[in-house]
């Protein structure tokens, strides 16, 4: 780990599940904070979380099966980028559940939902306003995030969030020089099928945002790690 670890003191209460911690350990390879090539300590991590070192080691393992960690034996774990066609392949898969995603809550989703989507639609404009791509990737997300949650499908949900890393790690605006503008409302369609209830075209709409951004990451030389 670098020196700059050091400098983002974030304790986690003791009883912290590792999905938590294999959260905190994701966010610090796609800041930058670890490397690629970089060491991972568990001992240092466990330390610095203020949990033992059994929840890190099984966060390591699941960030080495989605590729970002490589782990060897008596050498201890590595930050990992994944490559340009290991990030088009997961969006391939991410499209489909999403697609499946935008057709059920386009039927399911509540008033409430549909509040929270034009919220989160709209903290990303004002991040676009800001000039602000680190926020505007994590509203981005959570928008993402919210349409798989008023699917109310568990198994669908749990699948999505093994390939939810990979959605951080399309393209960043900042280094491609993407209009942040253009970015947020790329989700207009896919806002109005779901206020329509309309399942199929939420649907088409999912997934023609996901290969969109697929095509983005292939024309690109180095994709950087963030939001998509």
């Amino acid at each position: 780990m670098t020196d700059t670890l050091e400098s983002h003191p974030q304790p986690v209460e003791r009883e912290v599940l590792s999905e938590l911690v294999k959260d905190r350990i994701l966010t610090w390879i796609l800041e930058g904070v670890l490397a690629p090539g970089s060491r991972i300590v568990e001992t240092r991590v466990a330390r610095e979380l203020g949990t033992s070192q059994a929840p890190v080691r099984e966060a390591l393992r699941d960030l080495a099966t989605l590729g970002f960690v490589e782990m060897q034996p008596y050498r201890g774990s590595r930050v990992r980028k994944p490559s340009k066609d290991e990030l088009i392949d997961a969006i391939e898969v991410r499209a489909e559940l999403e697609a499946l995603a935008g057709k059920l809550a386009a039927t399911r989703r509540t008033d409430r939902c549909l509040a929270d989507l034009d919220r989160l639609y709209a903290e990303m404009d004002e991040a676009a306003d800001r000039n602000d791509p680190h926020d505007h990737a994590l509203k981005n997300t959570l928008f993402h995030q919210r349409i798989v949650e008023a699917a109310h499908n568990p198994t669908l949900t749990r699948l999505w969030s093994m390939l939810e890393p990979f959605a951080r790690t399309y393209v960043t605006a900042s280094a491609s020089g993407m209009d942040l503008k253009w970015l947020g409302h790329r989700h207009d369609g896919i806002l109005e099928a779901i206020r329509d209830r309309d399942p199929e075209r939420a649907a088409q709409t999912m997934r023609e945002h996901a290969y969109e951004a697929a095509k983005l990451i292939d024309q690109m030389d180095h994709p950087e790690l963030v939001g998509d």
